[in-house]
């Protein structure tokens, strides 16, 4: 073996290994710190997200989805298993398994769901794809898993600042040196609306102008952000991935699926925040 081909397998040794040992981390912190059996709120299924439930729920209604096959991705508490009649939750620990009365699921360390293929009629989540390490496969997964004609309701929190897991905007000035208050005081300016245009617009025009020219993309635009998987600071303290939805919407257009309520070329590419509504073809 020459050195450079020396070079590139230690290259991929340690790539390998860092990705170990953030697997590793990451399961760690949502059995034993988020999913704590020891931080287990008295009702659990008190706990939801109002907005996302009403949109859960015109998401059924809309679809007539209440008898119908209904996977959610990232279930924890199980707050929405009694949305439909037929319902399968997924998570990563354990020992949620004790919330439900309805059928539970773990996803292992391989990220492969524990379905055959085109099983579900609809599948939903909420703040789960940007706490997920290997986006890419869990996204083949959720289209592996759906039928032909199921549809897909996706809440994700867009472009997780990569501020956040360290906590910037809520610790105080002191917890950081130099260089760390150099970027809390930047917070400000990157995160205006003036600031994130002239950064996210160059970046939508070169995506569509690929996307156009080659009507494919076989992995997910987005980027890789450092994940606090000690200390939950703030919300998406913990998140692994940004992603602009933009990105997203372009990859499941060129994976043969309908982005129903960003259908026009302009509507997707002023695309800020807010759910997903995908339908397979």
């Amino acid at each position: 073996m020459d050195f450079i081909g020396l070079l590139n397998l230690l290259h991929i040794k340690t790539r390998n290994m860092n990705k170990t040992s953030q697997e590793k981390n990451y399961h760690h912190f949502y059995e034993k710190i988020f999913w704590s059996p020891d931080r287990v709120p008295a009702d659990p299924s008190a706990i939801t997200d109002f907005s996302f439930e009403c949109e859960l729920k015109n998401f059924v209604n809309h679809f007539k989805l209440h008898n119908k096959r209904v996977l959610e991705i990232g279930s924890g508490y199980g707050q929405f298993q009694d949305i439909v009649s037929d319902y399968t939750g997924v998570d990563i620990v354990e020992h949620l398994r004790m919330f439900y009365h309805k059928r539970f699921f773990v996803v292992k360390e391989d990220g492969i769901y524990p379905f055959q293929d085109e099983l579900f009629d609809a599948i939903f989540t909420n703040a789960t794809l940007e706490h997920i390490i290997n986006i890419d496969q869990a996204l083949t997964e959720l289209l592996r898993v759906l039928r032909r004609g199921g549809v897909m309701l996706l809440n994700v929190a867009w472009q997780v600042r990569p501020w956040a897991a360290k906590g910037y905007e809520v610790r105080p000035w002191k917890d950081f040196g130099w260089r760390e208050k150099l970027i809390k005081v930047s917070i400000p300016i990157r995160d205006s609306v003036v600031f994130r245009l002239l950064y996210i617009v160059p970046k939508r025009l070169w995506r569509t102008m690929r996307f156009i020219i080659s009507q494919a993309s076989s992995k997910l635009e987005y980027k890789k952000i450092p994940a606090n998987y000690e200390i939950f600071w703030v919300s998406d303290s913990d998140a692994c991935n940004s992603i602009d939805p933009h990105a997203m919407i372009l990859w499941f257009r060129a994976h043969g699926c309908e982005v129903l309520n960003y259908s026009s070329f302009w509507s997707s590419f002023f695309v800020r925040t807010g759910t997903l509504l995908i339908r397979k073809k």
